[in-house]
């Protein structure tokens, strides 16, 4: 059998899901920036701006994977065929009311979630589009992170949505940055420093890709 070399595969792809109502917010400046690091190193990024989609966030009662006839409807199936393969799947979101947005919660339900029933995600079955594909999450709060903490809001939002997911859909382990006190008067500098912490995060993701491309083939040829 003959091991491809990593040149000979596709450009690494990143689907970005980006949740926020405002084209001009700072959640949109970080999706860009993640966006144009990762062309910038030759990886391709498909970009999904949930609210300029207009996307529907909510779940038909024939979609329903507990159902022996459910079915995935068609703007579902249009939208898996955009990100299936892709590598690594980036939300950008603001917390709002402790939660990510709820067209966020509805994306995850019917795209990640679509076809996935609840004894697969008991018993770890892993069969849906996203099992080994990296998670990288983008939050950011109006609030400090110390208000954050006295609340148990960071450590519930990383266990029951970003460690949860993984865990369901059979992902790598991930990664969360958050950046809070990210409100209209945000000075400058911070920002700048906010996205610059993006950019770094996005070379580190394209890295680890990278390193797990070049590993591959040795894996194959051993076994």
């Amino acid at each position: 059998m003959t091991v491809e070399s990593p040149s000979m595969n596709p450009a690494p792809r990143h689907a970005v899901i980006l949740c926020h109502p405002d084209p001009k917010s700072f959640n949109r400046a970080i999706a860009d920036t993640y966006c144009d690091g990762v062309r910038k190193l030759g990886h391709e990024v498909v970009l999904r701006d949930l609210y300029a989609m207009g996307f529907d966030p909510i779940l038909k009662a024939n979609e329903r994977p507990t159902l022996k006839d459910f079915q995935i409807s068609e703007d579902v199936e249009e939208e898996i065929g955009l990100i299936a393969d892709c590598d690594v799947f980036v939300l950008v979101y603001p917390i709002w009311f402790g939660t990510p947005p709820a067209l966020l919660k509805g994306y995850v339900e019917r795209v990640f979630g679509a076809a996935i029933n609840p004894r697969d995600v008991e018993e770890r079955a892993h069969k849906g589009f996203l099992a080994d594909k990296r998670l990288v999450s983008f939050s950011t709060s109006a609030m400090g992170e110390p208000w954050l903490n006295e609340q148990g809001q960071w450590l519930s939002l990383r266990h029951l949505f970003d460690h949860y997911l993984t865990h369901a859909f059979g992902m790598k382990p991930d990664e969360h940055v958050h950046f809070a006190n990210v409100t209209a008067g945000m000075p400058k500098l911070w920002a700048d420093r906010h996205l610059y912490g993006v950019a770094e995060e996005a070379k580190k993701t394209c890295a680890v890709l990278l390193a797990e491309r070049q590993e591959a083939p040795a894996h194959a040829a051993a076994s």
